[in-house]
């Protein structure tokens, strides 16, 4: 993709890896693809703003190149050192080595540590800014939002926020604004990206949301370091942000399971029937077929948490056993679980989900059947199932 202008003297310049399909080590699905935002402000002083992937450098040379060369590159600003933004770094610094690099302190140790170089670095802390001419840019500390050297950077000559990963969506595309692609679409990326990237820090980003809000930052832009660029719906995101940090939920549950012969997904089938027949919104789940990335985003604000496993091996199954420890890294509050499964001779699986999802939720009783469920059996799952949504329906009544 080429340069695209923001707004006057600001440019994107980053890249679109359309065919990117999973990310951060396979852990995330990225059906949509995946874009590696760099941003481009010319005024006295040229400054870039992030990097790119490695392997993109090309694209971002051509499209500093299509604006202004990029030995003028006066000012290269560092928001994050994750490869996906700094790898394209140490290219671009060979191009223009008399810029000068902020960052904050962690930043420039972890640029030393990945590629032996920080340039003629200053560390930046919040509070401190930088003068480029006609803008002068503030620096915001955001740590653990969500690598401990993270920061953002704010021109309020353009009221523009270039908030590196916050904010951020795997999404794709040839457009560069949010208004420009299908907004349920976008919202669904924002979410998945939230739920899979930045849930287990919503305590850090509910109190920096916070901060934020009292500096009374007047934003026109959002500009993140994946995706789209919010301008219209700005305040649509900055409130969904503190809804998913506050472990806001909704009235609806997810039903997650993995079986073995069948046995396991029939109790989880007839719970669902149980659940839809008080009308509550429910999603079932079988590990093994669904990704761990759309699973998330369901969860994020699902107040219901329902989880079944066959036992093999006195545990439960292996895939469900990951997804549950990647459930236990959300930290999540405000939930009600309850756990089921069938076994043939132990039946252990249920204890150890249960010891799992305790720290992240509330327990209901759980349910554990022998081999293959009897109707009497399943019955008992249908009333489980509708007990536990009338549950939920009371609880986001009172």
């Amino acid at each position: 993709m080429p340069a695209r202008l923001l707004k006057d003297g600001v440019y994107a310049v980053g890249a679109v890896d359309w065919n990117e399909r999973n990310f951060h080590g396979h852990t995330y699905v990225t059906r949509r693809g995946v874009t590696y935002n760099s941003y481009l402000i010319v005024d006295d002083k040229i400054t870039l703003i992030d990097t790119v992937r490695k392997g993109f450098e090309k694209t971002l040379i051509e499209n500093i190149n299509s604006i202004v060369r990029v030995s003028k590159i006066d000012v290269i600003i560092i928001n994050h050192i994750e490869p996906d933004h700094s790898g394209a770094f140490p290219e671009v610094l060979k191009l223009c080595p008399g810029a000068k690099i902020y960052g904050t302190e962690r930043a420039k140790q972890g640029l030393l540590k990945y590629y032996g170089l920080s340039g003629d670095w200053t560390s930046v802390s919040s509070g401190q800014s930088l003068n480029i001419g006609k803008r002068t840019l503030n620096f915001i500390d955001t740590p653990m939002v969500h690598w401990p050297d993270n920061m953002f950077t704010y021109s309020p000559y353009d009221k523009i926020l270039f908030s590196n990963d916050a904010f951020g969506q795997h999404y794709a595309t040839d457009k560069i604004f949010d208004d420009e692609v299908d907004f349920a679409s976008l919202m669904d990326e924002a979410q998945k990206y939230y739920a899979n990237i930045l849930w287990p820090f919503n305590a850090i980003i509910s109190g920096k949301l916070s901060a934020i809000s009292k500096l009374n930052l007047s934003i026109d832009f959002i500009s993140p370091s994946h995706g789209l660029v919010w301008r219209k719906y700005v305040s649509e995101i900055m409130r969904k942000y503190f809804y998913w940090s506050s472990h806001s939920c909704k009235s609806r549950i997810a039903v997650v399971y993995e079986t073995m012969w069948n046995s396991t997904a029939k109790m989880a089938e007839k719970i669902v029937e149980g659940m839809i027949s008080e009308d509550v919104e429910v999603a079932l789940f079988d590990v093994t077929k669904n990704d761990r990335t759309d699973i998330a985003a369901y969860m994020l604000d699902a107040e219901g948490w329902v989880f079944g496993s066959s036992t093999h091996d006195g545990e439960m199954l292996p895939v469900i056993a990951g997804f549950l420890h990647f459930i236990k890294g959300s930290k999540a509050k405000k939930r009600m679980s309850f756990v089921f499964g069938s076994y043939g001779w132990s039946g252990e699986a249920v204890k150890c989900i249960e010891n799992i999802v305790s720290s992240v939720s509330a327990l209901s009783p759980s349910l554990k059947v022998v081999f293959n469920p009897t109707s009497v059996e399943l019955d008992k799952c249908f009333e489980m199932g509708r007990a536990f949504a009338v549950k939920i329906k009371n609880e986001n009544t009172t």
